[in-house]
């Protein structure tokens, strides 16, 4: 695993609890930040690589390793790259097949003896971007293609939209990691584009966040009311999974 990418920084002394420790789960790093109530970092962010096989096992143990260096937690929020119910991940085409079923949540709390929320990594994202008005889509472009939906504040959880047949294959074959390597940036640039304006029309949305690592790679002008947000985000959002799930 690469090393971390920055020295976890002691949290201010006027931080108040609860101390949430955000966790991006992703299928090329793994990211963690700690947050004051408010949402706002208290650590810099640290991460690793993603294990070359990343089973459940070798992820939590990834996970653990990293967290050595920073202080006192409450509790745990962290987004995992596929889908989640009740804290149990049910599908994740771009990490291990071990994770179907797999009890995220509560191993989560096991690990740390903190209480955790687990959601999809876009929603933690998209917590972490949206304004609360209207009708907001989250996509990130990474290993895979993320998505989540909010009307007015609240994620219409369950959106898988990278695995929604388009063309002749889907959204996350052609925008995601693998149809960035095989059709090459100025292709995958030409798909976006063709797939923003497909999700407009599809979800008419307010406002459009893109995130993910490969935004970078974005050549085009977006079209109004849409955004790119930094990586960081989908670590801001966690403390919303705490705030709007009673």
């Amino acid at each position: 695993m690469a090393p971390m990418s920055a020295k976890p920084r002691t949290p201010s002394k006027s931080a108040s609890s609860p101390i949430t420790l955000a966790i991006d789960i992703g299928g090329s790093h793994l990211k963690m930040m700690l947050l004051d109530p408010a949402g706002k970092p208290v650590s810099d962010r640290l991460r690793v690589e993603t294990p070359e096989t990343p089973t459940p096992k070798a992820v939590l143990a990834a996970l653990r390793t990293l967290a050595k260096p920073l202080p006192h937690f409450d509790r745990i929020s962290a987004g995992f790259p596929g889908v989640v119910k009740k804290g149990v991940t049910w599908l994740s085409v771009n990490l291990h097949p071990d994770w179907i079923g797999f009890p995220l949540q509560d191993q989560l709390t096991r690990l740390w003896k903190r209480p955790a929320r687990v959601t999809n990594d876009a929603a933690v994202q998209g917590y972490g971007a949206i304004r609360g008005h209207g009708v907001e889509l989250t996509l990130t472009v990474g290993t895979g293609l993320g998505s989540a939906l909010f009307t007015d504040g609240r994620l219409c959880p369950g959106l898988e939209l990278g695995h929604h047949p388009w063309r002749k294959h889907t959204y996350e074959d052609y925008l995601g990691r693998r149809g960035l390597d095989k059709y090459g940036e100025k292709k995958w640039n030409q798909r976006l584009q063709e797939a923003i304006e497909q999700t407009r029309k599809l979800f008419n949305w307010d406002h459009l966040y893109i995130g993910g690592g490969n935004t970078k790679k974005i050549d085009f002008t977006l079209p109004e009311h849409t955004t790119i947000v930094p990586n960081e985000t989908g670590l801001l959002g966690g403390v919303a999974l705490w705030r709007e799930w009673k």
